[in-house]
Formats: structure tokens, sequence, C-alpha cells
């Protein structure tokens, strides 16, 4: 079994899931005992937001590449960024290190692409929505185009992520709010699935709330990093 190294904390809320979930699935691969070799830094998110609100990425992908060369350091054979959002960064991290980095949207187009869904709606922080880095990647390598929400619907998918989701708490009208993006994306876009493309929007839906796919991307991504560990990547 290869070693996973997470680079994390961004929040951690979400890391912990990454954490259980690798584990979970060795184990189920594996059976008795088992459970997943890794290695993680734990980042201190407030100043990684900080950075992020203020248009400094430069700055964040320094701090993350400093952390990536310490996963390398630690043995580490594969690199998870446990977040979507600093997938933005992800040249950068890259270039820091001699180990592959297992891109989120990667992972989560090969998902898609198995389902059949034409157009999934995504939400995600207003950098990810908005941005090319992530969308673009989608649309380019994958041939997916998705459905976001219009300006005042980005804002309160991402208020929502970093002023509740981030701190842990987790609220029936935060979920009402989202519901409700989703089916305006239906009617008006003809989204045909939903990518939950924020690593901490698994605490606030999932499949059960939808009658069309779901791509959970923490997920997604734990069993790609899974997958590379035991060799089936």
């Amino acid at each position: 079994m290869k070693t996973i190294g997470l680079l994390g904390g961004m929040s951690w809320e979400s890391t912990a899931i990454y954490y259980r979930l690798l584990n979970e699935g060795v184990r189920a691969r594996l059976g008795g005992l088992h459970s997943a070799k890794l290695v993680l830094v734990s980042v201190d998110f407030a100043g990684i937001a900080e950075l992020q609100h203020a248009g400094d990425w430069q700055g964040a992908g320094r701090l993350l590449a400093a952390a990536a060369r310490q996963l390398e350091a630690a043995g580490a054979e594969c690199l998870v960024i446990c977040t979507n959002t600093m997938h933005k960064l992800a040249g950068e991290i890259e270039a820091a290190v001699s180990i592959p980095l297992l891109h989120i949207a990667d992972a989560t187009a090969g998902a898609i692409r198995r389902t059949g869904v034409k157009r999934p709606a995504l939400l995600a922080t207003r950098f990810t929505m908005e941005q090319d880095f992530y969308r673009q990647r989608l649309a380019e390598r994958h041939g997916i185009d998705v459905a976001v929400p219009d300006e005042a619907g980005r804002t309160k998918v991402h208020d929502i992520i970093y002023d509740e989701l981030c701190r842990g708490t987790v609220t029936s009208d935060s979920k009402a709010v989202y519901l409700k993006e989703i089916a305006r994306l239906r009617a008006e876009e003809g989204a045909d699935g939903v990518i939950m493309g924020c690593t901490e929007i698994t605490m606030l839906i999932g499949q059960s709330d939808f009658d069309i796919p779901v791509f959970d991307t923490t997920a997604i991504h734990a069993e790609a990093a899974i997958a590379f560990a035991l060799g089936d990547a």
C-alpha cells in the first residue's frame, strides 16, 4: 500500500471527512484491521482564508507549496489537496514536489462521465464558481459544461460555506437555500446533476435530497486516492 499525503486544514471539518473516508475505504477493500497509510499537514485556515479574500494567491501558493514539500519529505507517495478551491494553485503545488498530485476535478469528471450527466450544477465557493481553474478544466479536459447560480445565488452559497460550514454549523435554513438554487438551475439552465464542489457541502446536502445524480467531490477524491494507494489507478 502506498502512502497518501493529505494537504488539509482548509477547513479541518472537511479534512476530518477525508480521513474517515480513506480509512473506511481501505478497510472495506482489504478487511480486518487494515487502514490507510497517511501523512497529513494541516494548515491554519484563518491565514489561508485571509489570503484568498485579499486575492493574494501567490502568497497562498508559497504556503501550500511548502506544506507539499513537508508531505513528500514525510514519505507521501501522492498528494491530495483536501479542498476544491485551493486546486486553483494545483500547478504551483505540483511543481514543488516530485510525487503525483491527484486532481479533484479530474476524479469528479470521471464520475460524471460514467453517469451520462451532461450539464451538472456546480455549488462551491465563489472562487470555484467564478474563476476558470475548475470550470475550464472540466470543460477543456473532459467536455463537461457546468451551470452555476447567478450573482445573488453565488453570494449565498459562498457565505454559507465560510460563515457556517467551515465553522461546523449546519442549519435547515441554509439547506433550503441550496435546494432552492439547484431547483432554479434545473428549471432555468437544464441542470441534470449536482456537483458538491466544496468539500464542506457534504455536511449539508447529499444524494437523498435529489432525484438526479449528486457528485460528492470529497468522497470521489478519496476513492481516487484509495485506488492509487492500492494500485488500482
